[in-house]
């Protein structure tokens, strides 16, 4: 399908032609109450059978951590066996980490949206919780490794359709091959322009100047080496194109989410207003 196909495909259709298992929820309360639980219930089979979860988790979208903290706190669902890496971390101009206390660290909002909120008597121990870091770039991989792998990769889609911050590269002169970037490990980035604007809608108030220009991301490899990947998209207009390209549109290295399409078991949530066919401006 060519790009207007793809985003002429009713809503109702869609589950007949998505290269990725889809689910469509009512709202976006729904979809964070759906995310949250997922987590919860994950963590409460692991328990329950004696193993350790380890799962990859995402600052975006966000309103899902809170709710995963009542849960976790109203259940008694303990922490202590869980392993946390989470997928990426804004830098600075000159690729050096930000202060935790920085608006748009996300680390800093993991802590304090939802590490501090747990119950002490639930909490996940600190030697648990892993993000990525610039000046020891393949530590978080090595961690993941010595923990046995990662059950769940739980994310969300971004505007050039990226998952962490494997946004497509910019580079006019070095191009790069899809088996090239699916296995791209972990890494230092300069973030794209449009990435800053789109971030800045959503986090900062349309703030541009307060997004932080690189960041430390996760690489594909450790995404697509996980037991299952569970996407959420929340959006709204501005992903309505992207959610669609990622289903239904060929794999690429200029959408990098569409590699999930190879994935064994990917399950992309979504509410049922992104879920819409993009509409046109009035001419």
């Amino acid at each position: 399908m060519d790009l207007q196909q793809i985003l002429d495909v009713p809503t109702e259709e869609f589950h007949k032609v998505s290269k990725v298992k889809v689910n469509i929820l009512q709202d976006t309360q729904s979809l964070y109450q759906h995310f949250a639980k997922s987590i919860a219930d994950e963590i409460k089979q692991s328990n329950a059978e004696g193993k350790s979860t380890r799962i990859i988790l995402p600052v975006g979208p966000t309103p899902q951590y809170r709710i995963l903290a009542d849960i976790s706190n109203k259940e008694k669902i303990s922490w202590k066996n869980v392993y946390t890496f989470s997928m990426d971390e804004y830098l600075d101009w000159q690729g050096r980490p930000i202060s935790l206390n920085h608006p748009m660290s996300f680390e800093g909002f993991m802590r304090k949206n939802f590490f501090d909120l747990l119950d002490r008597e639930i909490r996940i121990p600190e030697d648990h919780i892993h993000f990525p870091h610039p000046f020891r770039i393949d530590e978080i991989s090595e961690k993941i490794k010595v923990v046995g792998g990662i059950d769940t990769c739980y994310g969300g889609i971004g505007y050039h359709g990226h998952i962490a911050f494997n946004e497509p590269p910019i580079s006019m002169w070095y191009k790069i091959s899809k088996e090239e970037f699916k296995n791209s490990l972990t890494r230092v980035v300069q973030l794209a322009p449009d990435t800053a604007v789109i971030n800045s809608i959503g986090g900062a108030g349309g703030n541009s100047s307060m997004i932080p220009p690189m960041a430390v991301t996760l690489g594909m490899r450790d995404i697509l080496s996980s037991g299952r990947i569970r996407l959420y998209c929340d959006g709204g207009d501005w992903q309505r194109t992207i959610f669609r390209i990622v289903c239904l549109g060929e794999i690429s290295v200029q959408y990098p989410a569409t590699f999930v399409q190879e994935h064994p078991d990917c399950v992309i949530g979504v509410d049922s207003y992104t879920a819409e066919c993009p509409k046109s401006a009035p001419k």
